[in-house]
């Protein structure tokens, strides 16, 4: 298969979300609230049992009355905001602004760090002519977070679930990403982290690869090895 398109999850395969410990603690830094040790890991494990970091660790238990707004969470702004913030405010914070300050945290460029070969990849893809495009379930947009890392440059598509009202694996949306492409499905691969959501890429022709979805330093050329460009392995 000759690659003319390479369509990128976001999290988990071009970038990776600080820790529950890193976002908490610029956020309490932020605002200005102290709190002693005991209660601040306290309350990192009890956000992270609560799967209330976008990006992070999943949920350990939805609560019933939030399943339907979690099941569709990346369709829209609302429906992400609403999922995220209620799983955090299971935690009994010190501080009632904390769970929106939160969430916007988790929107901020300092709170992504892109993966150690995202540049080279990317370059080499966008030199050699390959179309890329970001195709992500997600609720807000990660343009900026592109643009401050220096990586936007080589993209020439972003499809984002909440802008179209669909999340992958529907094929919906990797049809959309194809077509601003202007590229035939057979002649695309989808990368990234997710088996289910980002393999709906399979039931269009595309091929599909996947990274696994480490910590940065736990993953240096999990994007190189996958052979997307010659001579970038």
């Amino acid at each position: 298969m000759q690659i003319k398109g390479v369509l990128f999850d976001f999290s988990g395969t071009l970038f990776r979300i600080e820790s529950v410990r890193s976002w908490l603690r610029a956020v309490l830094v932020e605002r200005g609230v102290t709190v002693d040790e005991a209660d601040f890991e306290r309350y990192v494990r009890e956000l992270e049992a609560a799967g209330a970091l976008p990006g992070g660790p999943s949920p350990r238990h939805v609560p019933a009355g939030l399943a339907a707004v979690w099941a569709a969470r990346d369709e829209s702004a609302e429906l992400h905001r609403e999922a995220y913030t209620a799983l955090a405010r299971q935690v009994d914070l010190p501080d009632p602004g904390l769970y929106d300050a939160l969430y916007e945290r988790h929107r901020s460029p300092d709170a992504w760090r892109p993966y150690p070969d995202a540049a080279e990849v990317l370059g080499a893809l966008g030199a050699a002519g390959v179309r890329i495009g970001v195709v992500s379930n997600i609720g807000w947009d990660l343009r900026p977070v592109f643009r401050a890392h220096g990586l936007d440059a080589p993209v020439d598509a972003y499809v984002l679930s909440y802008e179209h009202g669909v999340q992958k694996p529907d094929p919906r949306l990797f049809h959309t990403a194809c077509t601003l492409l202007g590229l035939d499905p057979t002649d695309v691969v989808m990368v990234g982290d997710d088996r289910h959501a980002d393999g709906g890429a399979a039931a269009l022709g595309c091929g599909v690869r996947f990274v696994q979805h480490l910590p940065v330093v736990e993953r240096p050329d999990g994007l190189r090895t996958l052979e997307l460009v010659p001579g970038v392995a």
